[in-house]
């Protein structure tokens, strides 16, 4: 089986606080900023190499199995590739271009390239980039491929003959349970990367990842460095034309500061004559 992954560079998310405006409103500034991979596909990676391995022996790819990133942007996310393949991804592709030159439309007819290249069984992808946070790339993708589906993955399960997954999706209600003919496209939430939230029926059913995705240890990231990682200009795809475009960037306007009270009834007093919550 062969997954695809598409993996986008983002600015470090746990500083978004340094984030800044430029005079204007032209820009979003994150000079200063390290970079690294969008947390979601950060997700889709581990969930993917998971599936396409025996956990006891992490090392060691399921005979005919391979899983593939892929990226577009600048040259530098090179090095957002490599922490995937160091992580223990087969292969990368980098398209080169830049971020204001992209919509979710775009990278989504893009992707649509990429598999109709790759022909992989299953493309699993961050359900948004915690940049953009539009959240439609993975919906336009199945669109465009005819393929099945499934947003939101909390969990997968992967059939005993690789020709189907069931995937849990996280809804406001529980988890709903979809069984989807491959190939299909899913996009994945926070809780895939959950010590068992995968099941290929390969991995023994005792084992228990840890939470979160992996660390790539040292040998690894050596390793990566001789990994194939083709790079190419985002023109030799053949799409073009955006769909939207951003304008002007404003800031929230400020909140006005709390205020504490001394006990519930002065709480629901207020909640009621001055918010007018009650």
């Amino acid at each position: 089986m062969k997954i695809l992954v598409p993996l986008k560079r983002t600015a470090d998310p746990d500083n978004a606080n340094k984030i800044k405006i430029a005079p204007g409103g032209a820009k979003v500034v994150t000079d200063g900023l390290e970079p690294k991979p969008n947390p979601f596909d950060d997700y889709a990676v581990e969930a993917s190499l998971r599936l396409t391995e025996n956990g006891t022996n992490p090392k060691v790819r399921l005979a005919g199995d391979s899983v593939v990133v892929c990226s577009f942007g600048v040259k530098e996310s090179a090095q957002t590739m490599r922490q995937a393949l160091a992580m223990g991804a087969d292969s990368a592709l980098l398209f080169e271009t830049n971020d204001d030159a992209l919509d979710g439309d775009l990278v989504a007819r893009a992707l649509a390239k990429v598999v109709d290249a790759q022909k992989p069984d299953l493309v699993v992808l961050g359900k948004q980039a915690v940049d953009g946070d539009s959240n439609q790339v993975g919906q336009i993708l199945a669109e465009r491929l005819g393929w099945p589906s499934a947003t939101f993955a909390m969990s997968i399960e992967l059939s005993q003959d690789k020709k189907s997954v069931i995937v849990g999706r996280e809804v406001d209600g529980g988890v709903v349970k979809l069984r989807l003919s491959l190939p299909a496209v899913v996009t994945v939430d926070t809780r895939i990367v959950a010590p068992k939230s995968i099941t290929n029926h390969v991995t023994p059913a005792t084992h228990t990842y840890q939470e979160g995705p992996r660390y790539a240890p040292l040998p690894m990231i050596m390793a990566a460095k001789k990994k194939p990682l083709t790079e190419a200009p985002f023109a030799s795809l053949g799409v073009d034309g955006l769909k939207s475009s951003y304008t002007k960037f404003e800031a929230p306007p400020a909140r006005k500061a709390g205020i504490k009270v001394k006990d519930v009834p002065e709480l629901v007093q207020r909640l009621r004559a001055e918010a007018k919550a009650l």
